[in-house]
């Protein structure tokens, strides 16, 4: 694929290829374990804490790297190349859905206790945002969090949360105050507190490596201290580090839209048709540079985005919006087209086509969902 992005650098593409070797002799030799068996091995988070890939754009006080977003960008794309996407999920939720909100707003003894070990790989996280009844509507949270003598006291319950069957602690939003947005605050929340129960974990349709779980919480104490930042302040931590979540998404979709490609044009160029190749024939040859345009413009998109983000910060939520949007709907529309071209061989279980089928189907709903993107897209263009 080309790929050519003015501001790629020679250490972007030489970390690169050091994280494609390590995603094809670690992880992908494994993806059809860890699919068929629902979870990855905890010792990943450790093997990748080792080599560094769990606290790319982290303070480096605490053993981060201090890098810029790329880094982040080209390992979601890469990690979702091992034939799992589970696998890239379950990694990513953990550093950076869940560590972001800490890294920017926690205290040193929060970095130092929480932070600095999930680094290592050491611990493993969570971000517990999702409720039954709050999902897009995140201002919606009822999960509660009260003072009681030096300890907040959480009760409620969370759903659809990504290393929620292992994690060590969730970066938490929960209500401190008020109905409405400005009620919310982060809480890091350790997951052997009493009153703390992990409910059934959640079957899929796709991504089945990373484990998915209810999470309920009654009469949890929390110490004080771990308040995340300010309170009353969570919703608006929250929507700033969901940026973070949705290029990362896109990244992850961009990766699969290669692998698509990959996979697309091998059995194009072997499987025969009446006498030749199923990709000499012009109706395939058409929808296969339909398929290249819709990821080259995917890829542009999504760097444009990542580049915007690193500059911009806050103020790149159209773009990052965008190139959710955009990516999220055509991986599954370049999806289907490879998944037509192999005919009943993409319908079985041993075609990788059938699994990425299946993956993608939530691309358009997590880290928020295309209609909300159309929705954040409409407002910034004041429509």
């Amino acid at each position: 694929m080309p790929g050519a992005a003015p501001w790629l650098t020679p250490e972007h593409d030489a970390f690169r290829k050091a994280l494609r070797t390590v995603v094809e002799r670690e992880l992908a030799p494994h993806a059809d374990e860890w699919e068929a068996a629902g979870i990855f091995p905890r010792e990943i988070f450790a093997l990748m804490g080792k080599l560094g890939y769990l606290g790319l754009r982290f303070s480096p006080d605490y053993g981060g790297a201090g890098l810029d977003f790329w880094y982040t960008l080209i390992l979601a794309e890469e990690l979702v190349k091992c034939g799992s996407v589970g696998t890239a999920v379950g990694l990513l939720a953990h550093m950076e859905f869940a560590l972001s909100v800490i890294d920017a707003r926690g205290t040193p003894e929060q970095k130092t206790e929480y932070l600095a070990p999930a680094i290592r790989g050491e611990k493993i996280a969570a971000i517990g945002i999702t409720e039954p009844g709050a999902g897009s509507d995140v201002g919606a949270i009822r999960t509660t969090a009260r003072r009681t003598g030096g300890d907040w006291v959480i009760n409620g319950a969370k759903t659809f949360i990504t290393n929620g069957t292992r994690a060590d602690f969730l970066s938490l939003l929960a209500r401190t105050g008020d109905p409405g947005p400005r009620g919310l605050s982060v809480i890091i929340f350790p997951t052997d507190t009493k009153g703390f129960r992990v409910g059934k974990a959640l079957r899929k349709m796709g991504a089945h490596a990373s484990d998915t779980a209810e999470l309920f919480f009654d009469e949890c104490p929390v110490p004080l201290r771990n308040l995340v930042g300010e309170e009353g302040r969570g919703f608006g931590y929250v929507m700033d580090h969901f940026k973070g979540e949705r290029l990362v998404l896109s990244g992850l979709a961009l990766g699969v839209m290669e692998r698509l490609w990959q996979e697309g044009t091998r059995y194009a160029g072997e499987r025969q048709v009446f006498g030749k190749p199923l990709g000499q024939f012009q109706a395939w040859r058409h929808r296969l540079a339909d398929a290249r345009t819709t990821i080259e413009a995917a890829r542009q998109l999504t760097y444009w985005a990542c580049e915007r983000l690193n500059r911009d910060g806050p103020d790149a939520s159209l773009a990052v919006s965008m190139a959710k949007l955009f990516t999220a709907e055509h991986v599954k529309r370049v999806a289907n087209e490879v998944f037509q071209l192999h005919g009943g061989y993409g319908y079985i279980e041993e075609s990788p086509i059938c699994r990425l089928y299946r993956d993608v189907a939530g691309f358009t709903i997590g880290a928020g969902t295309s209609e909300v993107m159309r929705e954040i897209i409409a407002r910034e263009a004041q429509l």
